[in-house]
């Protein structure tokens, strides 16, 4: 906290650095993230009924309760380290709280809206793929925004609002 409130934050090389290399292997993991998706499904909702539900036109079997849940426990451990530690860096973007706010919450409601639907579409019904599409979207855009928005901080924006400016929005 301190580097922020005597605007250390956006002359400390190091700091700058941790940031900077913390973006780099939040864009790896975008874009494995992204890459793991679409070889599994589309965005379409047939893509994800048939990856969840199986398909014996393709000879996939459906996701069972035990593969679901393995995934989940993994997912939920990390993704939220991820945005804990992601969404602590919006406390020092120089943006009003009513905004801070909205991009922290955003990116969780995100990541649970994607792994939840999956086990909607599985046990519940078919009619929830547009959730999970729509949760794979949401958190996709949510890490690159917060990942933008971490860097512009630390390099530009920090140095312009701690400086006297007031903050965005």
């Amino acid at each position: 906290m301190r580097f922020v409130v005597t605007s250390e934050w956006s002359r400390n090389l190091l700091l700058q650095t941790i940031v900077a290399c913390y973006a780099v292997y939040v864009v790896l993991l975008w874009c494995t993230n992204a890459l793991l998706y679409f070889s599994k499904m589309s965005l379409t909702p047939s893509s994800v009924v048939d990856h969840y539900l199986g398909n014996e036109a393709l000879f996939t079997s459906p996701r069972s309760f035990q593969g679901l849940l393995e995934v989940s426990h993994f997912h939920l451990f990390a993704m939220g380290m991820l945005l804990l530690v992601l969404t602590h860096l919006m406390l020092f973007v120089p943006l009003s709280n009513r905004v801070k706010a909205w991009l922290i919450a955003a990116p969780f409601a995100a990541a649970l809206l994607d792994e939840g639907a999956g086990w909607l579409v599985r046990f519940v019904h078919p009619g929830f793929a547009w959730l999970k599409i729509a949760g794979f979207l949401a958190l996709q855009a949510s890490l690159a925004l917060l990942v933008v928005l971490s860097l512009w901080a630390v390099f530009v924006g920090a140095q312009k609002h701690y400086g006297g400016s007031p903050p965005v929005g």
